[in-house]
């Protein structure tokens, strides 16, 4: 029980698919969905961010869902909390919103009913659940992960120093992923195959090795998802073209869309939020930083 105190969860957005990474490589970014988690007689969930307006206030809740289900599957009961969520992460729009919906959940579960999960555990629930793990992976960890979803095990490889800015291009409209899926194909020829294979497999030595020049172009040519989503983004081709000619590393589609991520130097990167604003000023523009630190939990004493 939580007794006189009340602890706060932070949990960062995430950037899927970086390209040629599809469904196996994201990077989490400083944006975060925070809940501050208290007890009550029954279980609350109060939207304090605008973005937050209309999701569930009780037990059809995501967070409640999930956090019920861990419980459940360990045998455990969890008493009633009330959740006071804000949010600056924008829903379905590519930056992992559901993501780290469910690893609240899965904290929320660990914490009242002190689990003890680790940080493999947590990826582990979370890709059961997502199917894969480059949005919930980075939103544990932080950092950059790389990893391999399978029925029976899912393995991660964890890069927690990332060392390049982001700038975020978010357009007004959501898009559902399982919308953007369904316009993929449901199989590749052998040949585009390897080669797709060969172009992620080269984004991924060049993330280990901090070779930005390289992670920027090769992200752009990827032959998994881009070449399909990208008549569902109008925003993508302008947004690329004037990325490259202001200095930036190179863009992807963030997860499954509309979000367009720019890799950019440090010093470079308010530049081209300028620059964008001005080009889609029907769109946000954000200077974002990778996360390293993961999702983290804040203790609190309530005195009285």
């Amino acid at each position: 029980m939580l007794g006189n105190r009340r602890f706060t969860i932070i949990v960062p957005a995430s950037s899927a698919n970086l390209g040629p990474g599809f469904d196996s490589v994201g990077m989490a970014l400083s944006c975060y969905l925070t809940l501050e988690v208290e007890e009550c007689s029954e279980w609350r969930f109060i939207a304090a961010s605008p973005n937050l307006e209309g999701i569930p206030e009780g037990k059809d809740n995501l967070i409640y869902e999930v956090a019920q289900q861990v419980a459940a599957d360990r045998n455990v009961t969890l008493p009633p909390v009330k959740v006071t969520m804000t949010s600056n992460i924008p829903l379905a729009r590519g930056l992992g919103s559901s993501a780290s919906a469910i690893v609240a959940g899965i904290e929320i579960a660990n914490v009242l009913g002190d689990l003890q999960l680790t940080k493999k555990d947590k990826v582990r629930i979370g890709s059961v659940m997502e199917g894969h793990p480059d949005n919930v992976g980075p939103a544990v960890y932080g950092g950059i992960l790389i990893g391999y979803h399978h029925e029976d095990e899912t393995y991660t490889v964890h890069i927690k120093d990332v060392e390049v800015d982001t700038v975020m291009v978010i357009p007004p409209y959501e898009l559902k992923t399982t919308y953007a899926r369904n316009v993929l194909p449901e199989q590749l020829a052998y040949k585009r195959a390897v080669e797709a294979s060969a172009v992620s497999n080269t984004l991924v030595a060049a993330l280990f090795t901090n070779n930005w020049s390289l992670v920027g172009e090769v992200m752009e040519k990827d032959l998994f998802h881009e070449p399909y989503r990208s008549s569902l983004v109008k925003e993508l081709a302008v947004v690329r073209n004037a990325a490259k000619e202001s200095g930036a590393f190179g863009t992807a589609l963030s997860g499954a869309g509309p979000s367009i991520l720019c890799f950019v130097k440090s010093n470079e990167a308010e530049k081209l939020v300028h620059s964008l604003k001005a080009l889609v000023p029907h769109c946000e523009v954000r200077h974002v930083k990778a996360d390293t630190e993961g999702v983290r939990i804040k203790h609190h004493s309530v005195m009285g």
